[in-house]
């Protein structure tokens, strides 16, 4: 059985509108970014919304393997601008490229109060989720055995 949100549309035509509709306080959490491995394991939550001081590296495109603080989080083009992730124009004038806030990792966290109480809010939510998974794990394979015999595939 699925469950079914009204809230969220399921049509492609609805999706999209709200989505490039959304306010700028929407597009603050549509816009977050994965934290790198070190930071994953340090805080266990996966993305955050992205913000200006943050030092990301750039994990796709042509700029790949590029590092920078941001210096931009520009929310009416869905994109940021990383310090010397430039381009020249033909008057020799630099330009940030834009780049979307799924495609770079943020590396080192520009930490305030705010902040800190963010990660360990959703840390805790995470640690929750887990611990939930195991009491539900664990009752199932008491209660129906579900899991604790192999398949027939995997031998």
């Amino acid at each position: 059985m699925t469950v079914k949100n009204n809230g969220i549309a399921s049509s492609r035509r609805k999706s999209r509108k709200a989505h490039f509709s959304a306010p700028s306080s929407e597009r603050r959490v549509i816009m977050s970014a994965p934290l790198s491995k070190e930071l994953r394991e340090k805080y266990n939550v996966r993305a955050i919304p992205i913000r200006k001081d943050d030092e990301v590296t750039v994990v796709r495109g042509s700029n790949k393997g590029r590092e920078g603080k941001i210096t931009t989080v520009y929310r009416l083009k869905w994109c940021v601008h990383v310090e010397r992730v430039v381009r020249e124009k033909s008057n020799g004038q630099s330009v940030p490229i834009p780049i979307h806030p799924s495609k770079v990792v943020i590396t080192k966290l520009k930490l305030d109060k705010d902040r800190e109480q963010i990660l360990e809010r959703i840390g805790k939510g995470r640690e929750a989720a887990k611990a939930q998974k195991k009491v539900q794990n664990f009752f199932l394979i008491s209660t129906f055995g579900v899991g604790s015999e192999r398949h027939s595939w995997s031998s």
